[in-house]
């Protein structure tokens, strides 16, 4: 389903992504480890498209991401990629289910189809009461759970995760790796999740390690890899 071959990257002569390498199935999740500024950022903004590497390929559903263009990568993230971010990149000014909404509108679904998906996703995530609450006036956990609504709502085959435990307690931490287990399980989507906890790759199928740009030839199995 992904497939990273050879992905280098540098910013003022300085190699954040060194020759990467690694491939992702469909459904698998793929904890991606490291100390901050061992590129493990930078990896998930050129899968996304956001940035660009210098050399290498990135192959998703049999697509080559880096050689698209910058329309072409919009159109990618808003239709094949869902993304949640440690502090949650809510709209302040939109309500839970307006959040949700806003890819798919960005996408030309009508309001009612919108309306529809968002429900449901609220609902999948244990939220839907909140449908109608500002990000202001929700807990950590509560904004957590509506990004990742809005990032599973347009049905993305792969879901790329940067610390998303990082700014919740313990309690809520647990809660939110446990939707985006079932979640993955139940819609068949890919999860990258990068993270410096190991306590938070339980949820992974395997674990990678990067380091000053590389990744280690050694890729730990969290367990059993989807059938």
């Amino acid at each position: 389903m992904l497939k990273i071959s050879q992905l280098s990257k540098a910013y003022r002569k300085r190699k954040v992504l060194d020759n990467v390498s690694f491939t992702m199935s469909v459904g698998e999740r793929v904890a991606l480890m490291g100390p901050s500024g061992s590129g493990k950022s930078t990896l998930l903004n050129c899968i996304s498209g956001l940035d660009t590497p210098d050399e290498g390929s990135i192959k998703l559903n049999d697509q080559d991401i880096v050689q698209l263009s910058s329309d072409k990568k919009t159109l990618l993230r808003r239709k094949t990629v869902g993304s949640i971010f440690q502090f949650f990149h809510l709209l302040p000014s939109l309500t839970a289910i307006e959040n949700v909404c806003l890819p798919i509108q960005l996408n030309g679904f009508s309001q009612e189809d919108q309306l529809a998906r968002a429900q449901s996703m609220l609902e999948q995530v244990g939220v839907y009461n909140r449908a109608q609450a500002f990000p202001r006036e929700m807990s950590g956990g509560e904004m957590q759970r509506v990004a990742i609504a809005r990032a599973l709502v347009v049905e993305p085959t792969l879901l790329l995760a940067d610390e998303p435990t990082g700014n919740l307690d313990a309690e809520n931490g647990d809660r939110v790796l446990d939707l985006l287990e079932q979640l993955s399980e139940q819609h068949q989507v890919a999860l990258l999740l990068v993270t410096h906890q190991p306590e938070t790759t339980r949820i992974c199928h395997r674990n990678l390690q990067m380091s000053d740009g590389q990744l280690s030839p050694r890729m730990a199995p969290a367990q059993d890899l989807p059938t």
